[in-house]
């Protein structure tokens, strides 16, 4: 029975973590009104207070340096779409090369892990290159870092993936190896609620 509990309780935060982690981001909320014009942080909260699991998610973006924050609704599913918006690529996820395929092509300085199963541990979806470019629209990101983006399937068939940044006031798109990484690349994911 304990072991169940254990597994049940593994993406759930304690009330003083869910308690501060809700502090964090009504303040981030409150900072940045012009991400989420219109929308209300006690319907935000109230969503994310019913769903401990995208909780747990959100603290899991938080806790590797994301500072999630909310940049739209999506009304016909009633869900809030939250984005990694730090300034830069998130500081615990860089380092990483695309996807696990990638990760095990390597055959040696193979790096700690890959961005398609951190997002997917983390319960978040890598941000699309056309998310990637909305994000822009809200501030300025990757300014000295860049970020991994959801890579076109046939893109990935032929070895590549796709990255972004952001350099002389314009978002840029370029391809890499999958299996490259380096200490300035990094993902950004979002999240429904």
């Amino acid at each position: 029975m304990t072991k169940s509990n254990k597994t049940n309780n593994a993406k759930t935060l304690s009330p003083e973590q869910r308690e501060e982690l809700l502090g964090t981001l009504k303040s981030r909320f409150e900072k940045n009104m012009s991400r989420h014009n219109g929308l209300e942080w006690a319907k935000i909260q109230a969503k994310l207070e019913a769903n401990v699991e995208k909780l747990w998610s959100l603290n899991e973006m938080e806790r590797t340096g994301g500072e999630p924050d909310v940049v739209g609704h999506d009304k016909e599913t009633d869900e809030y779409i939250f984005y990694d918006c730090s300034a830069e690529s998130p500081k615990g996820r860089r380092s990483v090369c695309y996807d696990r395929e990638a990760l095990e092509s390597r055959k040696e300085h193979k790096p700690e892990n890959n961005a398609i199963d951190m997002a997917a541990a983390m319960g978040i979806e890598l941000l699309t290159e056309e998310q990637y470019r909305e994000m822009q629209e809200l501030g300025k990101f990757d300014t000295k870092t860049s970020s991994w983006v959801k890579t076109p399937a046939n893109i990935r068939k032929l070895g590549g993936a796709i990255f972004c940044d952001r350099r002389y006031e314009t978002v840029f798109v370029y391809h890499n190896g999958a299996d490259s990484y380096y200490a300035a690349r990094g993902f950004r994911g979002s999240l429904r609620v």
